[in-house]
């Protein structure tokens, strides 16, 4: 693959995102209906739906879905919407539905597939067909163990969109790794500058310097350099072997990776909601949801070979560690951004040859938006 260091990708004259764009409602209705109602957008792992009946409940540009496996096998995303009146049928965030999914205001019973099986009274109704009524479903793909859903009436199809990161990630194994830990970060901040920050490292000397001895942030280069998927590697240096907080490996390669990607981590930000983070011995990503134009909620986990879970004298805890203590150095640094950028007297400033990812980021979220 082709990887390009970071200055070649520099488009001169870049600059950052005007005030509104990070403090405006009106704009983050818009960024809802125009980017996250009509993208893929990563619902996390596939492990607590393995069994028929297990379902989680998520949230996509305000629209409650659930996410439930039917007897066959097969994934479905409801929306959490009775088709009688309109009742939200589901209150949990998790559970397992034992035959059926019922609406707790007139009893409208549905099975887990999806189709209306019972609907009290309705027999009386001229003309009323059960299977006229099956619940609304939304797009969903599943890929290497995270499941995805699209709201979209008519989405892009699931497999034409991740191409590219198929075949990039291959390598990894991801599908058969194992959480070892889940943390949910309540961020004062635009969920852009949760994404911006991620997306460059030119801040790491001066706000990660546990970081910076490990990942030295003039190291690596991108293979993806414009379009919504965004990232490359980072090298790790010698004498670490990792990510951690202790320089070693915490566990098991997590897939069957070529010499230089052991020694090398890839961060990938993948609109519009999915940050991919792959070491060689552990995965940890985040899901970023906009809650206001100044909160977002992150969800991380951890993933690790099934053996390092299982073997007492591995390490997680060391990778666990070494990037909650990183998170919560970005959240606070962005929610300092977030202040500064709310300001009357902000303006739009120029991003360096260091920053064009970043720059490359704004670029894709323009174009999604319709102003590129």
């Amino acid at each position: 693959m082709t990887y390009h260091r970071t200055p070649t990708t520099y488009v001169p004259g870049s600059r950052t995102l005007p005030r509104d764009y990070y403090v405006s409602p009106a704009i983050l209705a818009e960024e809802k209906e125009k980017i996250h109602a009509r993208s893929w957008c990563c619902i996390g792992r596939a492990a607590p739906l393995a069994e028929p009946g297990e379902y989680v409940v998520r949230t996509i540009a305000d629209e409650s879905l659930i996410v439930v496996r039917d007897r066959e096998g097969v994934l479905h995303a409801f929306f959490n919407v009775c088709r009688h009146r309109g009742t939200r049928i589901c209150r949990e965030e998790s559970g397992r539905f034992a035959q059926t999914i019922q609406c707790p205001y007139h009893a409208w019973t549905y099975g887990i597939d999806g189709r209306l099986i019972a609907a009290p009274h309705m027999q009386e109704v001229e003309g009323f067909h059960t299977a006229d009524y099956p619940l609304h479903e939304a797009a969903i793909a599943e890929w290497d163990g995270f499941v995805f859903v699209n709201l979209a009436n008519d989405p892009e199809p699931f497999d034409r969109v991740w191409a590219p990161m198929r075949a990039r990630l291959q390598r990894y194994s991801l599908s058969r790794l194992s959480i070892g830990h889940r943390v949910a970060y309540d961020v004062a901040a635009n969920w852009k500058l949760v994404f911006q920050n991620y997306s460059e490292c030119l801040h790491c000397p001066t706000i990660h310097p546990k970081l910076a001895t490990v990942l030295p942030y003039q190291s690596g280069a991108n293979d993806f350099t414009e379009g919504p998927f965004l990232g490359g590697y980072m090298e790790i240096k010698a004498p670490n072997e990792s990510a951690t907080m202790s320089g070693r490996t915490c566990g098991r390669l997590v897939g069957d990776l070529p010499e230089d990607d052991r020694h090398r981590a890839f961060y990938y930000s993948l609109m519009p909601n999915l940050l991919l983070s792959l070491h060689p011995d552990y995965v940890n990503y985040y899901l970023v949801h906009p809650i206001a134009p100044d909160r977002t909620l992150v969800e991380s986990e951890w993933l690790f070979h099934p053996d390092t879970l299982a073997d007492p004298s591995s390490r997680p805890r060391d990778a666990i560690e070494f990037w909650d203590l990183t998170n919560r150095q970005d959240w606070e640094i962005v929610e300092w951004s977030q202040r500064g950028v709310s300001s009357r007297r902000y303006g739009t400033g120029p991003y360096s040859a260091r920053e064009s990812v970043p720059a490359a980021w704004d670029r894709e979220y323009l174009r999604q938006m319709g102003r590129g």
